[in-house]
């Protein structure tokens, strides 16, 4: 069966531009015609083998570079599903998964979806108290992540809403409070108990009020009252959005159906053009950009990781938050940074050194297993319960990009991105991990044999085999 066929238009264009090359001296360099070159960036001609290979050489990037990002994905959560002890009779190598991921998508996906039901229910008859099983987020988050994270009709009618009403940022608080009321007939009201009852806004259409949670910070209002925008205003295009993905049930098709309301809300807070120019000329400079729009850190934060408008994408960046426990509370990407469906994420990971340095930015260099490096910014997030039985949440998020582009922000400066050696070696979690040495790894990796000899030690109670 033939490979299936590379289309890396955008990522050889960004590859070339941070090289400093033009397309005619690229096409000289690669032995190949400029008019060749340009179809290959249009996406009109895959990458063949073996210029796949002069571009890794000559662009200097690694190979996995030009690696679709589905495909990234489908091959990290395979090796996850092929490591679990049903499967111990059978190995299989990394080429192997790459082969099959590349070769037979569906089929790959087919596999991950009935793996996916064999393990929910078998989590139910252990359990059968439990509660609805997990896997609709897992579903959603899936989707979210095909789409790198970018709902491009939403971003742009969001744009349009906030040109058109000649909003503003300084005042965008009272301008949607006086749209919603102008154009619906809303009454905004501040409610005390909301949030103790666990509640952010109530919204009654009989009576036509909005109630919203008092002693909450400016931002996290603007942003509910831009969510009821997008419920009452997009209804049409957040339905057509979701019937063209065909979701498995009820619960996942809600759980979209709020994501892509939430994301109207970033989107008309923070719009597009405004935003990703402003983004250029600060150079990315998370706590300029929050005083520019009002936003909060973590707003700011999770806007970068959608800016991939196709006519004026920004850098590709992942986000993350997390709490202190480890448990990851929401997650996107435009990247190929690869999240562990199971266990905890890595320890060397600077999001959580961001606890013991609350309010604090951390920068990180590392490298991933599949050989790519990253620049990671973390900070912890969230404002004081208001009182001391109220219990915080401790809350932390990061940021993260190739270091092809970190001199694109402020937190490349004074990075040795070039010393490979100087990179944390950080990994999708211990489970999924394939590094075998690791001295921070605090349970083995997932489908690997444990080595049960006496004759040494290392720097975990156990070794690997044919580690």
């Amino acid at each position: 069966m033939t490979e299936r066929k590379i289309f890396a238009g955008e990522r050889l264009r960004r590859a070339r531009a941070q090289a400093g090359l033009k397309q005619t001296t690229l096409a000289q360099r690669l032995a190949i015609s400029p008019s060749y070159l340009n179809q290959i960036e249009a996406d009109q001609r895959p990458l063949t083998a073996a210029l796949l290979e002069r571009l890794v050489a000559v662009l200097g990037v690694p190979q996995a570079y030009f690696a679709d990002s589905e495909d990234a994905r489908r091959e990290s959560q395979l090796r996850e599903d092929l490591a679990d002890p049903l499967f111990r009779t059978r190995s299989h190598t990394p080429a192997e998964l790459r082969a099959l991921v590349r070769t037979a998508p569906a089929f790959a996906d087919a596999f991950m979806e009935l793996y996916r039901a064999y393990s929910a229910q078998a989590e139910q008859l252990a359990a059968p108290s439990a509660a609805t099983p997990r896997f609709p987020y897992d579903e959603v988050r899936d989707w979210v992540q095909s789409r790198q994270n970018h709902f491009d009709r939403l971003d742009r009618a969001a744009e349009t809403l906030f040109e058109a009403n000649g909003f503003a940022s300084a005042t965008l608080r009272e301008d949607l409070r006086r749209y919603l009321h102008d154009k619906h007939g809303i009454t905004t009201i501040g409610a005390s108990g909301l949030l103790g009852a666990g509640v952010f806004w109530r919204l009654t259409r009989a009576s036509k009020r909005l109630y919203l949670a008092e002693d909450v910070a400016p931002e996290s209002e603007i942003f509910w009252l831009a969510h009821v925008i997008g419920q009452i205003e997009q209804k049409t295009l957040i339905e057509k959005e979701l019937r063209r993905e065909g979701f498995s049930s009820p619960e996942a098709l809600g759980l979209a159906r709020i994501g892509l309301a939430n994301y109207f809300a970033g989107a008309l807070m923070l719009p597009y053009r405004r935003f990703h120019e402003a983004a250029r000329v600060m150079r990315h400079d998370i706590q300029r950009l929050q005083h520019q729009f009002g936003a909060s850190f973590e707003q700011v934060c999770h806007r970068l990781s959608t800016m991939q408008r196709p006519d004026l994408p920004g850098i590709p960046f992942y986000f993350v938050k997390t709490d202190i426990a480890g448990n990851i509370l929401k997650r996107s990407s435009a990247t190929r940074f690869q999240f562990a469906q199971f266990g905890g994420p890595c320890p060397l990971w600077n999001v959580y050194r961001a606890f013991a340095h609350p309010g604090e930015i951390l920068v990180q260099f590392s490298r991933t297993p599949d050989d790519l490096t990253y620049l990671n910014i973390a900070r912890t997030v969230g404002r004081g319960a208001g009182s001391y039985l109220a219990r915080p949440r401790a809350v932390a998020v990061v940021l993260g990009c190739e270091t092809r582009f970190a001199a694109q922000t402020v937190y490349g400066a004074g990075l040795n991105t070039s010393a490979p050696e100087a990179a944390d070696p950080i990994g999708p979690g211990c489970r999924a991990c394939e590094r075998t040495t690791c001295r921070h790894r605090s349970v083995p990796p997932m489908g690997r044999a444990l080595d049960m000899g006496t004759a040494e030690r290392g720097v975990v109670p156990y070794r690997l085999k044919g580690g």
